[in-house]
């Protein structure tokens, strides 16, 4: 079974929930939280229940039409089943959200936060694999002028980025535990990978393009001496 496939079903299931949760739910629900977790946010239960299944057919569309669009589509399809996890992990993540938005609003409450930090773990985490495994594209990646513009400077940003990614997972997954630092877990060390990320790529292109000088400098300066050096006569 293709992996795609697995995006369409979440997909369906998502607009059945929100079908089956119509008519149970109130008209006005809570739509957002504070920092402090307390509900600071409502909306209409039709624009909530519709906007899940809505995003995520969107995303699966966009993510479809994308590698058809990409100069560089070839490269996409090195890393085909990656790149198709990354569609079912969004929808899926997308799933979740829409889920703990229901319960919360038939009446268990907990930390919203907290609820997320295991989702968003899952997420950074199989987000830094498929980086590890991505070739140089348009759309999908850590796009800086730098990585797009050399091959070899995109592998290395990508993987010491997928390590990044990785271990922001593993601490984002702290907040599970630490509910009232959870935010912070969850955001710093996502921030510090793309501030990171972006500088590491700049002095890596920096550095081959220095070394190509360099081996071309070298390169002119034997062809030189070679051009001066003397014609022995026999």
């Amino acid at each position: 079974m293709r992996i795609i496939n697995l995006a369409y079903v979440i997909v369906a299931l998502s607009v059945l929930i929100s079908i089956y949760y119509y008519p149970i739910l109130p008209d006005q629900v809570v739509s957002h939280w504070g920092i402090n977790g307390e509900p600071n946010g409502y909306a209409s239960k039709t624009f909530i229940l519709a906007l899940v299944p809505g995003l995520s057919i969107l995303f699966v569309l966009l993510f479809l039409v994308l590698p058809r669009i990409d100069p560089m589509k070839e490269n996409i399809a090195k890393f085909r089943n990656y790149y198709q996890g990354i569609i079912v992990l969004l929808v899926g993540f997308l799933l979740y959200l829409q889920i703990i938005t229901i319960v919360w609003n038939l009446g268990f409450q907990f930390q919203m936060i907290q609820a997320l930090a295991p989702a968003l773990a899952v997420l950074f985490y199989v987000i830094g694999v498929t980086l590890q495994h991505s070739k140089r594209n348009w759309f999908l990646g850590i796009r800086t002028p730098w990585t797009l513009s050399s091959d070899a400077v995109w592998e290395k940003t990508h993987r010491i980025g997928g390590h990044l990614f990785k271990l922001s997972g593993l601490i984002a997954l702290l907040g599970v535990i630490y509910p009232q630092y959870a935010l912070p877990l969850i955001i710093i060390p996502i921030i510090a990978t793309a501030i990171y990320t972006t500088v590491y790529s700049y002095f890596e292109y920096a550095k081959i393009k220095g070394s190509i000088k360099e081996k071309t400098a070298t390169t002119r300066q034997s062809v030189r001496k070679t051009r001066k050096a003397p014609v022995r006569r026999r």
